[in-house]
Order: C-alpha cells, then structure tokens, then sequence
C-alpha cells in the first residue's frame, strides 16, 4: 500500500444504483462519506415524481484517513473499488468537496448538472457572490442563460449549474 494511499477524499466506484446504500452503510461504519444528489423530474406515462439521482453515478466520496479505513470502506457491500489515476488512488481536493456542496445548497443555483466532456468555447467570469467569490469559470449561453462550468480536473469531470447575472462579472474569452 504505502505511498499510493493518501490521506483525504477519495472516490469510491461502485455498483449501478447502490450509491445511496453505500454511502449509508459507510456513515454505518463511522466513515465520512458525501454522495451529491440532484433532483430531477422523471416522467412515466401516468405520472411525473421529483427523485433525487446522484450527481455522479456509481461514485461516492469517502475521506480516508487510514488504511484502515480504506480498506473498510473498500469491504461495504455495493462497493467495487477505489477509482485509481495511474499508479496512485484519485483523491479530491476537500476545496472541490466544499464547492460541490455549495453548489447543491445554494437556492438562486439551478439546473445542476454533471458533463463529462471538456467544454473549451464560451466567456470566461470571476464569480462575485457566495462561497465561490473569486472563482473564475466558463460560460455557456444556453436559452439566455448563465451556465457556469466548474472543472473537477481530479476526476476528469465537469460540473454545470445556473447562476444569475448579479453573481459573475465578465473577464475574457476562452482559447
């Protein structure tokens, strides 16, 4: 094990669908665990519900401060493996952890959603208000409006929300 575990978040792969089970059983166990969800309506032919989906799918966030932990963590039921970057285990950033809550929690953010692909084109904003302030991201003008692009470069993943005008102000254009 030795030098490919470090301490902090780490993501945790696992089964389809078992998200909410696992992340429940590892806070079970004493572990600190974060599964984003988003709600998202969902529409049948004789109804429509709001269900909470992960942000995600197939990943929670576990904070390991041991091996022991990395290993309990690894032995739940529903859990498959720690996502790995080469040789060493992803770890996230606990400034990414907060950012993701942020954006879960904050009520004028809506439309939270996850993109995998690298989005390159749009304008470029320093966010002015909330927990974010000061934190540049991209932009995409969709329907009129301001979706913001927070990269998760850990990961490799991206985050987009909408956030009103008054909350980003217009540096540049990306390259």
């Amino acid at each position: 094990m030795g030098n490919l575990l470090k301490i902090g978040w780490h993501v945790l792969y696992v089964k389809s669908r078992h998200e909410q089970k696992v992340d429940n059983l590892l806070k079970e166990i004493g572990l600190e665990s974060f599964l984003p969800l988003v709600k998202t309506i969902r529409i049948w032919s004789d109804r429509k519900k709001t269900i909470e989906v992960p942000l995600f799918p197939s990943y929670v966030f576990v904070k390991v401060e041991s091996a022991t932990d990395f290993y309990k963590a690894q032995s739940i039921n529903g859990a498959c493996t720690f996502v790995k970057c080469g040789n060493s285990y992803s770890t996230i950033r606990d400034t990414e952890i907060q950012k993701i809550k942020f954006l879960l929690t904050t009520e004028d953010i809506v439309d939270v959603a996850r993109t995998p692909d690298r989005l390159e084109k749009g304008e470029i904003a320093l966010i002015q208000y909330g927990a974010f302030t000061g934190l540049e991201c991209e932009i995409l003008n969709v329907n009129n409006n301001n979706k913001v692009v927070v990269r998760m470069d850990s990961i490799n993943q991206n985050i987009t929300a909408t956030l009103p005008n008054h909350y980003l102000s217009k540096l540049s254009k990306a390259v």
